[in-house]
């Protein structure tokens, strides 16, 4: 009974090794299943089973005798190329039956004839029985003994897996703990590219290949000869840099395959049995770096570690922590192969294929020669076959571009091919639009036409009056002079705490025609975050009603207006309307809306009059004087950028709530008044798909964003109604309420997941990754808006917004 030291490491029984050959010559299939059964009396670690007590423990139990599972198949009578098919299903079968542990031997074989004089074998086994470097041992062992009779007698003696052992109990464990902790400790995140599920069955991997070319896997190795290198650190940086784009970060952990045969050990090159080990890889990424620089940095760091890397990969990253953690493999498998004549003129033994299962979601195989072949194996249950057949022909990207520019930045490697970069950054942002919706416009001026086009229809409607096109633009004209008498002119910030009505609207409307910016604040805020928003702001005048007047801070009531208060009222009425007034440009700011502070202190986001235009403009609103928008969002919430403009720039109506909350039941109400679109929020749709989906019923789109929509709940109301459109809108307080949209129009399925949609006219959005490159499609980045929605920035913080605005 042994130890086996890694067999705590080498997960579930889906680690297999397979290998698969042909054999030219005249084949005694019984002396040839003698050889093989010989080498089980020959290798103690062939007898070996695995077991389980209950504490948890591993332990290796080694039979006296064991029986090789053997099978013969004949395929003479098929087509070779009919034939090799054949051998291949059965081989994948061979892989797919899985080993039970507790019974030895964890290997078997299969025969198949193809001729008289051509046969094809395929060795299976347990990875925890042995390594990739055992394969070719037992393939030349099996040949001495068979050109010998059949007696294992002709082989010399062999050195114990014993004395492996052995070696591995005399080794400093703590001086190896330490080593691995000072590497690996970081930001205490594993790398991970596919989602965590423990309690999923794991499925056998599939596999793609891609060979390099002999004249970039010759450049290749010059590149790694020049600069002091070996291939396998190449392939490896290589990865590690196909790594950072795949998982969005610049310090990257992946593990990696050792040999794990100490040279100081006599006669361990001939072991047969298990010596591989799995250890972590940690790769530092400076976009600016030169690639050579950072791939003498791996190296170095690897061999460094070197006396370390028989310390088990569980207790590695036990000692190490989480950021020890990872889910994607590179085997550089650097081992003998099986000569190609193993018996001299009698049998001559080609390779058709090496299979090596993994748990690892992703797995990367590098087999060396003179055209490197790339393997990527995958587990279909975690990664999704198209991104991960991908792979390969991406690290040959990467690896093409190694060689043509060994100091090319690290950030500047591409691993997208040219059609997808021109998809991603072009195609994909072809939004350009006629100059109303490109920002060159103002609402203010956009709403005149609409005045012109139809002064005698309803505008605005609150259930208290009905408000024409042509009053709201008067109204606002009285106050906008009554403002501008006051003092306020181009550029200043009003603050405007009303509740909602007509009159509110008029108000936004008319500091906009005085030249001024408003500040929205919610009168029912906490009196701390009404004092700093004023405060923040500085306002030049407050605007309030006498029901808000009480939540003014006191240090302002010189500069209150009470647009109730009858003084006030005269005075509005009494102005001038239609006078000239100060030109609003563009580039001008229209308002001041301000974060919620959830991450810090509360941001004044300072968007201009163009990008208002650009979104209130956009055609793809598809609205007009037959329709009416409920507003039923606080003002100090960019929803009722929506709520107010789009419909008031489209000619629809604006269909004012009455007070409170409106929830399934009032959205019943307002389709019965003539509403044809509502926004929710995403919290308020949930609620409504649940207890009322049918209160939708008569609108003709609903629009809902601002946080993850389940998709469970947008299939529940389309089902209920299904002639109603489903628009969900994304888009930070910085891009003006929306930078993409995806609308959902009626009949076609609900998609799994709700997307984010497409830009909206003029806007462009980039998913980039740590080092500002396109992402390959499928894999998270972080993304990055561009166009005529952008905010000019954050009020009077210069710092913020340079970290958030990138020109």
């Amino acid at each position: 009974m042994l130890f086996h030291a890694g067999f705590g490491d080498q997960g579930p029984d889906v680690y297999v090794i397979q290998r698969t050959l042909t054999i030219d010559g005249p084949l005694d299939a019984d002396r040839w299943h003698a050889s093989w059964q010989a080498l089980l009396g020959r290798h103690a670690a062939l007898r070996a089973s695995f077991h389980r007590r209950k504490s948890g423990e591993a332990v290796q139990l080694v039979s006296r005798e064991a029986v090789l599972p053997w099978r013969e198949a004949d395929l003479s009578g098929l087509p070779e190329a009919d034939a090799l098919a054949e051998v291949g299903r059965l081989a994948a079968d061979a892989c797919a039956e899985r080993f039970d542990l507790g019974v030895a031997p964890l290997l078997r074989v299969l025969l198949v004839r193809l001729g008289a004089e051509r046969h094809c074998m395929v060795l299976t086994a347990h990875h925890i029985l042995l390594d990739g470097w055992s394969m070719p041992i037992l393939f030349d062992e099996a040949t001495t003994v068979y050109a010998a009779g059949g007696d294992p007698s002709v082989l010399r003696r062999t050195a114990s897996y014993r004395d492996y052992l052995a070696w591995l109990g005399r080794q400093d464990k703590d001086a190896a703990r330490a080593a691995w902790r000072a590497e690996l400790t970081g930001d205490g995140e594993p790398t991970l590219v596919a989602p965590a599920d423990p309690a999923r069955t794991p499925e056998l991997p599939d596999q793609t290949k891609a060979d390099l070319p002999a004249s970039l896997t010759r450049a290749l190795t010059d590149l790694a000869r020049r600069n002091g290198l070996t291939v396998n650190t190449v392939v490896q940086g290589a990865w590690a840099l196909l790594l950072a784009r795949l998982s969005g970060r610049d310090d990257v952990v992946y593990g990696t395959t050792v040999a794990g045969r100490p040279p100081e050990l006599p006669g361990v090159e001939s072991m047969v049995g298990l010596f591989i080990n799995t250890v972590p890889v940690r790769v530092r990424l400076d976009a600016g770096q030169p690639v050579v620089e950072m791939l003498k940095d791996v190296q170095s760091r690897q061999s460094a570690l070197l006396p370390h890397q028989h310390l088990g990969l569980a207790d590695i990253q036990k000692h190490a922590g989480p950021e020890a953690g990872f889910d994607t493999l590179v085997v550089y498998e650097n081992y003998p192969r099986p000569a190609a004549e193993s018996a001299p003129g009698t049998l001559t033994f080609t390779t058709l294929g090496l299979r090596q299962a993994t748990h690892y979601p992703l797995t990367l195989g590098i087999l060396p020669g003179d055209r490197l072949e790339v393997e990527v194996s995958y587990r279909p249950d975690l990664v999704t076959a198209e991104p991960a057949r991908a792979l390969a022909g991406r690290l040959v990207r990467v690896l093409e571009q190694l060689v043509a520019d060994p100091s090319v930045p690290v950030g500047r490697v591409d691993v997208l091919d040219a059609a997808e970069r021109h998809r991603a950054v072009t195609e994909w942002n072809a939004t350009s639009a006629e100059a109303a919706e490109t920002g060159e416009a103002t609402v203010p001026e956009l709403f005149a036409a609409r005045v012109a086009a139809a002064p005698d229809a309803v505008a605005v409607t609150d259930g208290r009056q009905s408000v024409q096109f042509g009053e709201l633009d008067t109204g606002a004209d009285r106050l906008a002079a009554y403002l501008r008498g006051l003092g306020v002119g181009r550029g200043d910030r009003v603050a405007v705490m009303l509740e909602r009505s007509a009159g509110l609207i008029t108000s936004l409307l008319a500091v906009w025609k005085a030249g001024a910016a408003y500040v929205p604040v919610d009168a029912g805020y906490p009196a701390e975050r009404v004092a700093f928003l004023l405060a923040d702001s500085g306002p030049a005048l407050v605007l309030c009603t006498e029901a808000t007047r009480a939540a003014v801070p006191a240090d302002l009531a010189g500069q209150t207006v009470v647009l109730d208060d009858p003084k006030v009222r005269t005075a509005v009425a009494e102005a001038p309307a239609g006078e000239s007034r100060p030109p609003v440009r563009p580039q001008d700011l229209a308002y001041v809306m301000y974060t919620s502070g959830s991450t810090g202190v509360p941001k004044g986001v300072g968007v201009p009059h163009g990008s208002v235009a650009a979104l209130a403009g956009d055609r793809d609103w598809a609205l007009g004087p037959d329709d009416a928008v409920l507003m039923h969002a606080p003002h100090a919430f960019d929803a009722s950028l929506f709520e107010i403009w789009v419909p008031l720039v489209s000619g629809a109506r604006v269909a004012v709530a009455a007070p409170g909350a409106v929830d399934a039941q009032r959205v019943r109400e307002a389709v019965a008044a003539g509403v044809t679109a509502v926004h929710l929020t995403a919290g308020a749709f949930r609620v409504a798909a649940q207890e009322d989906p049918e209160c939708f019923t008569g609108l003709r789109e609903v629009l809902t964003g601002g946080d993850v929509v389940p998709a469970a709940s947008v299939a529940r109301v389309r089902g209920a109604c299904p002639e109603v459109s489903v628009r969900h809108l994304y888009g930070p307080t910085e891009t003006t309420l929306s930078a993409t949209w995806h609308r959902l129009r009626p009949g076609g399925p609900t998609p799994d997941v709700l997307p984010i949609g497409r830009p909206l006219a003029n806007r462009q959005a980039y998913v980039l990754d740590a080092f500002l490159q396109p992402v390959p499609p499928g894999v998270a980045g972080e993304l990055y808006l561009a166009g005529t929605g952008l905010a000019r920035g954050y009020l009077d913080r210069p710092g913020a917004t340079a970290e958030r605005f990138v020109a």
